[in-house]
């Protein structure tokens, strides 16, 4: 998205003449304009433009521009939201454009998101799939009932083919682009139900590898980020952050700050203290000049990630405090009293930082009219809510401008931090936008970083070594429970906190999950994965020790718990067959395996390791098996589960986020280590089994068996089993 000249945003007017169409147990928001206004100028002095609906603009010239409900965070939502709408619309692809859709969620909400336009746990593809099939075939409908006017021929004589409306008998057709010249939107519009979208054999887009739209700009320097951002007028913002989360300053003395040339205003927030100016270089030189007294009340002073996993194992193992039962089938626990054998084990996991390579920036202007903002984020929902609350607006008062968003994973999901100290700024300006640019350091200092957590797991076996009872236990800080805590579910406050235990693709008789909330003053947040990170990391591995216990292979092990799982076992005994599992590794070398479950996705991996000289854990190759249903746009899935892979390396392996008194203890790239180049594997081996259920999400579930699949192969080759994560051999 880039701004108008004027810097003013794209704006979709819902006339009265708005509809929900039902389509299949959900409703489709649709906007049109008002009858006989089928044709719009081109304000740039273009061709004219039919706009049948908030969706799609075709102009005179067959060019057809489709929005993008999803926030493109490097997923690829961009192009595949936009293909699945194109397939049913027919459009020839080729002349398909794709911008950003504008902040109107009664329109452009996601159905598994409570029609909130947000992009997390999966939901763009899963979400929109129907939905936005179902815009495309009444446009095509639109379409052809405007092609059946013009040629007085039968409707159900037409057909479409890419970009163009067919007429077989006559051997007629006319383009998408001469039809906007004069179709028009009827007063009544076309009903169409699941039937009349097209069978999968006539898909034209859908299912094949298409160049994602988002890459060209990106390749070229032409994307717009949040950090790019320019407008007439802006002013930049720079903002001094407590060095510990949520004190506030009690004595400000900013003379030295304030005789910076470029500086403007200073500006004392309860979150700090902001500088605004007419330079980026100003408003840092101005920071760096303040002199803060900060309060020392805040509950984060006494939080040291050290000492909490000794508090949390005390309460993981003092089964009277029962937590919520976020999973319960039997009576784990008395089958667990009464088994003859069972194993009891207990997994720690660190916290880890979302270090994403575009630091949250914001640029806003407050007006009389409300808030404009521009940003990168992964849910204008939240940003609108923050926005209306902070600023005791009505939501249609906030609008939100989605640019390209520079890494996420999580922390833009219910998170809108940088936002809203950029519009609590520029109400110090009014009129004017100001762009607030984090530096690194104030990322690190502010991230909510993925909870650190300790589990226990108890497992019986029956007679024939199968799991008959599982009792998990996780406990940690809720970070739903802080971003929605006029909430009072607690079974909602622990959803994030033990996500995959609930999903996982095994099946027992008797499961009981349960979680205990034990907050400890410092504030957590999504991160990719999300809580399957860390649970699917202390599952599996039971799993695996208990195969070895046994002196069953672990893959034959598995493949006895999923007898009834059809999918599971195709996954396993494929990703098997890719990296030659009975097959001798060579010396030093070994296989590790782990599986997961995740938004409809089923997916295996194997993991080739080594141990270096230096006790360091090496991951050679990888491999990896994945059931995801009907595939939009293969060679984007792929892709997510290489990237999930590399990412997922960096939790297992390197990544640590340490809090000392309430400091994290790396503030920039020097002390925390993602996965460098040299440590990324050799080859990263993608098979997705070619299947026709619906569409599974994918951007979590890479990295989810990383961890366990590394631990596996590391206790191969040591026989040594590491529960704790980051993995580290002493």
């Amino acid at each position: 998205m880039t701004p108008t000249a004027a810097g003013e945003p794209r704006c979709v007017a819902l006339s009265r003449r708005s509809f929900l169409v039902a389509s299949g147990g959900f409703a489709v928001g649709l906007s049109f304009v008002g009858a006989g206004h089928a044709q719009q100028a081109n304000a740039a002095g273009g061709p004219a433009v039919f706009k049948p609906n908030a969706w799609v603009t075709i102009d005179t010239n067959g060019i057809v521009t489709l929005m993008s409900p999803s926030a493109e965070i490097g997923q690829g939502a961009m192009t595949g939201v936009p293909l699945c709408l194109a397939n049913e619309l027919d459009a020839d692809w080729s002349n398909v454009r794709v911008e950003h859709a504008p902040s109107v969620p009664a329109v452009f909400g996601n159905p598994l998101a409570h029609m909130a336009m947000s992009t997390h746990a999966d939901y763009s593809i899963q979400g929109y799939f129907d939905k936005v099939r179902m815009i495309g075939a009444q446009t095509r409908r639109i379409l052809m009932d405007a092609a059946a006017v013009a040629w007085q021929v039968p409707l159900n004589e037409l057909n479409t083919e890419p970009g163009r409306v067919v007429h077989a008998a006559s051997g007629r057709s006319i383009g998408y682009g001469e039809l906007a010249r004069t179709a028009q939107v009827p007063d009544k519009l076309p009903e169409l139900t699941q039937a009349d979208l097209k069978p999968r054999e006539q898909w034209r887009l859908i299912g094949r590898t298409t160049p994602r739209v988002d890459v060209p700009g990106k390749v070229n320097g032409s994307a717009v980020f949040g950090i790019d951002v320019q407008l007439p007028g802006m002013l930049y913002a720079a903002m001094l952050y407590p060095p510990v989360r949520h004190e506030k300053p009690v004595k400000v003395d900013d003379a030295l700050a304030r005789a910076v040339p470029g500086v403007r205003e200073i500006v004392v927030l309860d979150r700090g203290v902001g500088v605004i100016g007419d330079t980026v270089q100003a408003t840092r030189a101005a920071k760096n000049a303040l002199q803060v007294q900060w309060s020392s009340q805040s509950p984060a002073r006494r939080y040291d990630s050290s000492q909490i996993p000794a508090d949390y194992q005390r309460i993981a193992n003092d089964l009277k405090q029962a937590g919520v039962a976020m999973r319960k089938n039997g009576d784990a626990p008395a089958h667990l009293a009464a088994a003859a054998r069972t194993i009891t084990r207990e997994f720690q996991s660190a916290h880890v930082a979302h270090a994403t390579i575009e630091p949250p920036n914001a640029t806003a202007r407050v007006d009389a009219g409300g808030v404009t903002l521009w940003l990168g984020t992964q849910s204008p929902s939240h940003v609108i809510a923050t926005a209306s609350q902070a600023l005791g607006l009505k939501p249609e008062q906030v609008t939100v401008n989605t640019t390209f968003v520079g890494g996420a994973f999580g922390r833009l999901a219910d998170d809108s931090d940088a936002a809203l100290d950029a519009m609590l700024l520029a109400r110090a300006v009014p009129g004017r936008p100001v762009k607030l640019i984090r530096t690194r350091e104030d990322e690190f200092l502010n991230d909510v970083v993925r909870p650190l957590a300790v589990q226990r797991v108890d497992a019986s076996l029956d007679e024939h070594g199968r799991i008959r009872a599982w009792r998990h236990r996780v406990v940690a800080s809720s970070h739903l429970g802080r971003t929605q805590p006029y909430v009072l579910d607690k079974f909602l406050h622990g959803q994030d906190v033990v996500s995959g235990l609930y999903d996982h693709p095994y099946g027992w008789q008797d499961e009981l999950v349960q979680y205990v909330r034990a907050d400890r003053g410092w504030d957590v947040g999504a991160f990719r994965g999300v809580a399957m990170g860390y649970t699917n990391f202390a599952a599996e591995s039971v799993i695996d020790e208990i195969a070895t216990q046994l002196h069953v292979d672990p893959v034959a092990y598995r493949l006895r718990l999923l007898e009834t799982n059809a999918r599971g076992r195709a996954v396993l005994q494929r990703v098997a067959q890719m990296a030659q599992w009975n097959q001798q590794r060579p010396r030093g070398r070994a296989l590790g395996v782990a599986m997961a479950r995740m938004s409809e996705t089923i997916a295996a991996q194997v993991v080739e390791v080594s141990i270096t000289r230096k006790r360091e854990i090496r991951v050679h190759r990888t491999w990896i098996a994945a059931d995801a249903g009907t595939l939009v746009n293969p060679d984007s899935v792929r892709a997510q589960f290489e990237g999930g892979t590399v990412m997922g390396l960096g939790a297992a392996l390197h990544e640590i986020m340490a809090i000392k008194a309430g400091e994290p203890q790396a503030l920039n790239f020097a002390g925390y280590f993602p996965p460098r180049l040299s440590q990324v594997p050799e080859s990263i081996e993608v098979e997705l089994l070619a299947t026709e259920h619906p569409p599974g999400g994918v951007g979590e579930i890479g990295l989810t068996m990383v961890a366990p699949a590394i631990a596996a192969a590391v206790a191969r080759l040591t026989g040594k089993r590491l529960r704790s994560l980051p993995l580290q051999l002493a």
